[in-house]
């Protein structure tokens, strides 16, 4: 059993890419007992797939009815159920979720895709980019030339694996409460959407422009942006309230009276360029030293490598080593019952015999799945 507030929550995970092991990571990472089936002769795994951390593997041949009918008893005795297919398929492999809750009338049944279960877009391949395109977000993140992406954070993460978690647990919260399980649609175009929320309701109140970096938010700002500094490093300025905008002229020794009309939007291009000529006059460790922990709202711009030797994330022990690998520790925090990594990633199927008897097959079923070659 892991630790964490999860800790009485058990979930069956059928093994995909991306948002899906994240998801998986998250739940495990509060103490859900999280069993994920691979493919049977899979090739993934090892101890650089962090998001693969602390569930057992069991490997299995779905095109097998004996395996099926496997996964429908591990089913039974679960409390969530989540897949990251494009839709259909797990109704063609006799695992749709009509079937599973017949067998499971309490199990919440979490279904992942980028563009949702229904719509025109439904069947149709996609990526991050693709998911967030339609969303209103990329549009809005990016250089004055171009949209860029900004990795897979905002849909498949963010929209994704996020809004899948949150709609796992809000559903078992509701079958416990009701004994009624559920289908949880979870498509990352809608989560991406959902994320937006606050933008559309400035582009409502006419504080937001379609052209991107010419809002307070999106680098327009020249007291929201980031700097280069004299040794090519990065610095991040968000000096927002007029104390922290106040702090930050006096920080850089700017006292030209055009910069106190902060939030004349004309004026930005300007007072931009000339702020990052100051910042460029010196080196990132100088601005460091000056306004780190400062209420300039001020933060260096680190890399891979450089965050987890951060003194901040030091302290709080925001990045592990497990196995040689740095990778961040469980999130949130809990006062009385404290996340933990149950694990490394597992190699592909190494605990089919183990988590089937767990969560109930009998030895003598199990025999007879690995008689048959299934697991």
């Amino acid at each position: 059993m892991g630790q964490g507030p999860l800790s009485n929550l058990k979930v069956l995970e059928f093994a995909g890419i991306g948002p899906g092991p994240f998801c998986g990571m998250l739940l495990s990472d509060l103490g859900a007992d999280v069993v994920r089936i691979d493919r049977k002769g899979a090739g993934r795994g090892g101890k650089a797939d962090v998001t693969a951390r602390g569930r057992r593997s069991i490997a299995m041949d779905l095109k097998s009815p004996a395996a099926v009918e496997a996964c429908l008893k591990l089913m039974e005795t679960s409390d969530a159920v989540f897949e990251g297919f494009r839709p259909g398929v797990m109704e063609r492999l006799g695992l749709g979720p009509d079937v599973a809750l017949g067998r499971n009338p309490r199990l919440v049944y979490g279904r992942m895709t980028g563009w949702g279960q229904t719509g025109p877009y439904a069947k149709a391949a996609g990526h991050d980019m693709n998911y967030i395109a339609i969303s209103g977000a990329l549009s809005a993140i990016g250089t004055a030339d171009k949209p860029i992406p900004p990795l897979n954070l905002v849909g498949d993460f963010g929209g994704g694996a996020l809004y899948l978690a949150f709609g796992l647990l809000a559903g078992v919260i509701h079958a416990r409460a009701s004994g009624e399980g559920q289908v949880i649609d979870c498509a990352m175009s809608d989560g991406a959407a959902s994320l937006m929320a606050m933008f559309y309701g400035f582009k409502a109140a006419g504080v937001w422009t379609s052209d991107r970096r010419d809002n307070l938010l999106d680098g327009g700002a020249h007291f929201y942006d980031t700097y280069q500094c004299r040794d090519g490093a990065w610095i991040s300025i968000a000096s927002i309230e007029p104390q922290f905008y106040a702090l930050l002229l006096e920080k850089t020794g700017i006292s030209d009276p055009e910069f106190a009309a902060q939030m004349d939007r004309g004026r930005w291009p300007d007072l931009k360029a000339r702020l990052a000529k100051v910042i460029a006059a010196k080196p990132r460790d100088h601005w460091v030293e000056l306004m780190e922990g400062t209420d300039v709202c001020f933060a260096p711009v680190l890399d891979l490598d450089e965050a987890p030797r951060h003194p901040h994330n030091q302290a709080r022990e925001t990045f592990l080593d497990i196995g040689g690998v740095i990778q961040p520790a469980p999130a949130p925090r809990f006062s009385k019952t404290p996340g933990a990594v149950a694990g490394p990633p597992p190699a592909i199927g190494a605990h089919s015999r183990e988590a089937l008897a767990d969560w109930g097959l009998s030895e003598t079923e199990i025999n007879a799945l690995a008689a048959s070659d299934v697991i």
